[in-house]
């Protein structure tokens, strides 16, 4: 276990493990590429952390980008393209969402409205008025609904391989939080991996078994009920708040990077085979998109699946300046 647990640590310095393969439910073996930080929040009447990571250039140009992470992810997988924007003179502030990652996990109505408020409030706290935004998968959801409600903050709107591109409501089947709760729970670091491999890469790579082991390593926790519980609640806010209908509402700037070979759908399993082959082309949808957004630019990687920014960072990071 030592021997993995070493060379996880030399091919992927950014993410060191306690010497268990057993996570807390917000991470606290996990070391982050940059120091972590906490805002204190309350909602419902609960008192909870939102923890970020606030990374500062040795050259500042005065100009910042939050990045917002997908559904099964956190900060921790930005590390790249956070170093790739300090070099450049850009402030990086990269939020853990509230229920995900190092962040508190409350049980507590989950919104995008909510949470690009949370965000809107951390970039306060930072005193920082305006920034560029960038959000992968779920957080391209999130960037959207941020930039709609505060489009005089948002300078530029990146969108990396968001989801909802489609409104799931209209062909994915219904299911409650709490049957989506008995699904979440039976989730090992096997599934996750097989989850991993057929839906985010094209061809999987032993350097991305570190998002395996954060994804997989939370269900061995003892406080993973809580864990599948909020994972179940966001599932249900992704399915229940469709942003797609806005897209033509953005007032800012947008770029839209897409892999080509993305297929996510959420709630796939819920639909069969042949009618999973009918969502989720990005492809089509990536073009279907950029054409209802005023001001938008796509950008396409061949070849590429749902993570441009971890299977082919330097192309991604060379366009993301080049946006920026």
């Amino acid at each position: 276990m030592k021997n993995a647990v070493l060379l996880l640590a030399l091919l992927l310095p950014f993410c060191l493990f306690a010497q268990s393969d057993t996570l807390s439910i917000t991470l606290e073996n996990v070391k982050y590429p940059y120091p972590v930080h906490f805002i204190n929040l309350n909602q419902e009447g609960q008192d909870f952390r939102m923890a970020y990571m606030d990374v500062q250039p040795a050259r500042p140009s005065g100009k910042s980008v939050i990045l917002l992470h997908g559904k099964n992810f956190a900060g921790y997988y930005w590390k790249d393209v956070i170093k790739a924007l300090c070099d450049k003179g850009y402030r990086v502030i990269v939020p853990d969402q509230v229920g995900f990652g190092k962040s508190s996990k409350p049980f507590i109505h989950y919104s995008f409205h909510l949470l690009a408020r949370f965000n809107a409030q951390l970039l306060d706290t930072l005193g920082i008025r305006k920034t560029a935004v960038l959000g992968h998968s779920m957080g391209g959801m999130l960037a959207s609904r941020f930039a709609l409600m505060y489009p005089d903050r948002t300078s530029k709107l990146l969108l990396e391989d968001p989801i909802g591109l489609e409104d799931y409501r209209t062909f994915v089947p219904y299911i409650t939080t709490e049957e989506q709760y008995k699904t979440e729970l039976k989730a090992t670091p096997e599934s996750v991996k097989k989850y991993y491999q057929s839906s985010y890469f094209p061809k999987w790579k032993p350097e991305y078994d570190y998002l395996v082991d954060v994804g997989g390593g939370v269900s061995k926790s003892a406080d993973f009920p809580r864990y599948a519980l909020v994972a179940a609640l966001t599932f249900t806010m992704i399915y229940e708040q469709p942003v797609v209908h806005e897209l033509s509402n953005l007032k800012v700037p947008v770029t839209l990077f897409v892999g080509l070979e993305d297929k996510t759908i959420v709630g796939k399993a819920l639909l069969p085979v042949a009618e999973q082959a009918r969502h989720g082309q990005y492809r089509t949808l990536g073009k279907q998109t950029a054409a209802k957004i005023p001001n938008c630019k796509l950008i396409e990687f061949e070849g590429v699946g749902h993570i441009p920014h971890v299977e082919t960072p330097a192309k991604f990071i060379s366009s993301l300046l080049s946006e920026l």
